[in-house]
Order: structure tokens, then C-alpha cells, then sequence
């Protein structure tokens, strides 16, 4: 039934095709090598034994890779003697094949076109049996794998792909053109209010402390549950959403902008997170907005601040449990349809890695995300923030503040990203430790320290730090930010203000 006529171009038209190559530019390329070492230079950036479609041929090159990169002549009358010594001469064609290979040398100078050629020929090679492998897999070889995994392990392979097809472009560029780049950066820090030459995240301080958001970088936003995580990467989503809408508004009223914020919401359903998200803007209380317990001039005012908030680039996807092949499929379809600058992933350990793939354990499997989610930033030039959870090593300590060993899987986390960054609010476990009159043995002491305790919270009301306890381009400190509990807000704390009270 599948017996398709091959004039039509079906399925036996396609298996009787041949598999791309080129043999006599893999000859040209060899004898090219073989008559002067110095053509070497020009392939063995991209060129591997691997890429060569005849076997012979890879044998020979990674022979020739061998002796050249060791510093030693590589000609036939060595080559020769090499495969002679370790008795592969007749495998190779013996002497008269590498003595035709010289003759199959059009020209030294030609070497790294042929290069390019047979590595063109080896790509379009894997793209075929990459395709078997996606139509066997469509037709039922893996039965494990359902519709959508197999889509996602197609988009992992093609990725991986293209890593590998990429290896023959970029390269080294000159000083003068990174010296340039780096003048504009400075430039348009120096021109920014604030000296702010990234993406702004919305709060003075921490702009002041990085410079704003970096392309390619990868940010980890780290805490204890309850310390106020999300609500924190929520309101650097909504500085940035606000400063591209801002941007883009300045020359035009009616443009739309063409950047964005995604955020990927794996805990929280996309119309939860845009309830904070207004909860915050509007100061209405997320928890009675629930409950119904808001008169009409509090819902008046929350329609009036969705209007206004309606236009900001962001995005939410709220799959649950995705995989890091699936989150940058999308991130690449945002970028190229929409535009992106900032991605949020709230947050890393609900990530999956990518379909097909079966880690030994789940420190790789974390290795495995934190690597995607930098090679996404890279590879799309945004920043990219990543939430993460802190093990429980924290509360047995006297001093909360969480340090980089607190990170879960912390090896890969602390190594991949370029800032980690720690979310902590001494009031959380002020609360929690208030004095009970049950522990003393006479009231005086009971209210002594029911005194220090209420002092020590009024020092700790609506304060909170993020810990910078990383950053690969800049100082690491404590930043404080305002934090207002009840709409899980945070924001500028007023440090003039609380100084003159001091005083």
C-alpha cells in the first residue's frame, strides 16, 4: 500500500534516493591537506573524521588531524608509514589510493570551500535520518512517547542539530568591533537616568546595584517559601513591560511595541498571576478580590486599572510541568512574531528536561534546565530570570539569610547562572517567633521581651532584601525594597526618609 510510484516522488521514490556527499570534494580536501598542512588551518574550526560520507576518507583526515595537531608532517610518506606500522594501510586503499588523493588536489587555496562542502553534505545527511527517526516514531517505534513528546523530542533533535550546524559560522571578532559595542553600552548607560544600560526592572535600587537587566544573562531569584519569590519577578516583568511600552509609546502614541515579557507561569494559572498583578497596581487586597469583599469603588478602580495595564507586552503561558525544548520553541516563536526581552520562569524546579531524555538523576536533570535556560538566553540575547526553591537547611539556622549552598541542587544552578540572587524578609520569622508568656517564669521578663519583639518587627515592617550573592559583571551586597504584605507588593524603600527619622 505504501509502494508509491517513484515518478511521483513517493515513499519508494524517497528510499531510492542517495544520501547526499561528495566524494570528490572529499578527495580534493584530502590531497589538498596532504600536499600542504598549513590548508588544515582552514577546516579544523568545523571539520570532524565524522562528517566525511566515506569512512576511507574520515580515516584518513583524522590521521592527518592527529600528526598535524601534534606538531608533525603529514604527507603520503608518512601517512604511509603510519597505517603500515598499525596495519590499516589496506583499508585505507593502500599506497596508490593516497598517492591519488595528491592528484585529486585542484588547489590549496580552494580547501575551506571543500570543507564547507562536506560538512553541508554531512548536515543534510543527519536532517534525513532525523526525519526516519521522526516518521518511525509518528508510525509507533516508541510507544511510550505520545504525539506531543514526539513533537518535543523533534524540536530537541533539531536544536541539537543546529548547534552542531552552526559550528562552522561565528568565530572570533576583533578588539576594535567588541571595543565598540562596548562604548555604546557605556554610552547608553551614561545617557540613561540612573545609569541604567540594560532592560530597567522598575525598582531604583536594584537598578542601581546591576545596571538593569543584561542581554544573555541568566538570573536566579531564589527564596523560603512565603518570602515573596514570585510577587518580586511579577513586579520586575511589570518595570520592564512598562519601560518597553514606554519606549515604544514616546514616538508614537498608538504604536504597539515590538518587544515583550514572557513569563512562564508553572505554578500559577495565567488568570491567577494577572490577578496579582493587578492586585498589586490597583492596592487592592488579591484576597478579597477573591472573597467578593470589595465595595463598587474598589472594583471601579480595579476595572479602571485593568484598562490602563491592558496594553503591556506581557505574555503567560501556564503550562504546567514544561519542558525546557517546548519553553524555548515558544520563546523563539514570541521573539520572531511579537518580539521578546525578558523571559521569567517561575519557576525551575517544575521544569522538565527536554522530551527523550532520561537523566540518572535530578541534580542532572536540573544541570540540564539551568544549561537550556542560559543557552535560551544566549541564543535569543534576552535575560532571562529564573525562580528557584531553597532547601530547608535554612530554618535550622540562627541567621534565615540564605546563602548559595541553600540552593537546591545548587552546583549546577550556581554555575550556570551569571546573578543569584536570595529574596529574604526578617519579619516572616519575627511573626513567627513572637514571645509566648507560657516560656518565661515571671511577666516582667514576658514583657520585656513581648517589647524587644514588637521593636524588632516595626524595625522589620514592610522591609525586605534581595541578597545579590552572585554577579558574574558587578559588586555583590544587600539591596532593601519596600514590601507591602497585603498586596504582595514590593517596591523603592524611602532609605532619606527612614534616615531622618534615626536621627
Amino acid at each position: 500500500m505504501n509502494e508509491i510510484d517513484p515518478a511521483g516522488g513517493g515513499l519508494l521514490g524517497l528510499s531510492q534516493r542517495m544520501p547526499p556527499s561528495n566524494l570528490a570534494a572529499e578527495q580534493a580536501l584530502l590531497g589538498a591537506l596532504l600536499a600542504n598542512n598549513k590548508a588544515y588551518e582552514r577546516v579544523s574550526e568545523f571539520l570532524a573524521p565524522e562528517h566525511f560520507a566515506d569512512p576511507i576518507h574520515g580515516r584518513i583526515f583524522q590521521a592527518i588531524q592527529r600528526r598535524v595537531e601534534a606538531g608533525q608532517l603529514a604527507d603520503v610518506v608518512t601517512l604511509r608509514a603510519e597505517f603500515e606500522h598499525s596495519g590499516l594501510l589496506e583499508e585505507v586503499g593502500g599506497p596508490a589510493y593516497l598517492a591519488q588523493l595528491l592528484s585529486a588536489m585542484v588547489g590549496i587555496i580552494n580547501a575551506g570551500e571543500y570543507g564547507r562542502v562536506i560538512f553541508d553534505a554531512w548536515l543534510r545527511r543527519q536532517l534525513i535520518d532525523l526525519g526516519e527517526v521522526v516518521v518511525n516514531r509518528a508510525f509507533g517505534a516508541e510507544a511510550e512517547l505520545d504525539a506531543g513528546q514526539q513533537l518535543e523530542a523533534a524540536e530537541q533533535a533539531l536544536f541539537d542539530l543546529s548547534k552542531d550546524g552552526a559550528a562552522g559560522e561565528g568565530g572570533p571578532i576583533t578588539f576594535d568591533r567588541a571595543l565598540a559595542v562596548a562604548v555604546e553600552n557605556a554610552a547608553k548607560a551614561f545617557s540613561t537616568p540612573g545609569g541604567v544600560s540594560g532592560l530597567t526592572t522598575g525598582l531604583r535600587d536594584i537598578d542601581a546595584k546591576m545596571g538593569g537587566l543584561h542581554k544573555s544573562d541568566l538570573l536566579i531569584v531564589a527564596g523560603r517559601p512565603g518570602m515573596g519569590k514570585t510577587a518580586l519577578a511579577t513586579k520586575i516583568g511589570f518595570g520592564a513591560a512598562k519601560a518597553i511600552l514606554r519606549e515604544a509609546r514616546d514616538a508614537d502614541p498608538n504604536a504597539v511595541p515590538k518587544g515583550g515579557v514572557a513569563i512562564f507561569s508553572l505554578e500559577m494559572s495565567a488568570d491567577q498571576l494577572a490577578t496579582r498583578l493587578l492586585s498589586e497596581e490597583a492596592r487592592i487586597s488579591g484576597d478579597r478580590i477573591r472573597r467578593g469583599e470589595i465595595g463598587q469603588r474598589d472594583f471601579d478602580r480595579f476595572v479602571e486599572v485593568s484598562r490602563e495595564i491592558a496594553a503591556l507586552p506581557i505574555y503567560i503561558d501556564d503550562t504546567p510541568a514544561i519542558t525546557i525544548s517546548a519553553l524555548r520553541t515558544r520563546c523563539r516563536r514570541l521573539k520572531r512574531t511579537r518580539g521578546l526581552d525578558l523571559v521569567i520562569v517561575d519557576y525551575l524546579q517544575l521544569m522538565r528536561p527536554a522530551a527523550g531524555t532520561r537523566p540518572e538523576n535530578r541534580v542532572l536533570e536540573i544541570s540540564m534546565i539551568t544549561q537550556g535556560l542560559k543557552a535560551i538566553a544566549k541564543e535569543l540575547a534576552v535575560p532571562v530570570i529564573a525562580l528557584s526553591q531553597l532547601s530547608r537547611q535554612v530554618e535550622s539556622r540562627e541567621d534565615k539569610r540564605p546563602q548559595l549552598s541553600d540552593l537546591r541542587e545548587s552546583g549546577s544552578i550556581e554555575q550556570d547562572a551569571d546573578v543569584v540572587m536570595f529574596v529574604y524578609r526578617d519579619d516572616y520569622y519575627l511573626m513567627q517567633r513572637a514571645p509566648k508568656e507560657l516560656a518565661f517564669d515571671n511577666p516582667d521578663k514576658f514583657h520585656e521581651a513581648v517589647d524587644k519583639w514588637q521593636k524588632d518587627m516595626e524595625m522589620a515592617h514592610n522591609k525586605a532584601e534581595l541578597i545579590i550573592a552572585k554577579q558574574r559583571h558587578g559588586p555583590t551586597g544587600t539591596v532593601k525594597l519596600f514590601f507591602e504584605a497585603e498586596f504582595t507588593r514590593f517596591g523603592d524603600l524611602d532609605t532619606q526618609h527612614e534616615d531622618q527619622m534615626r536621627d
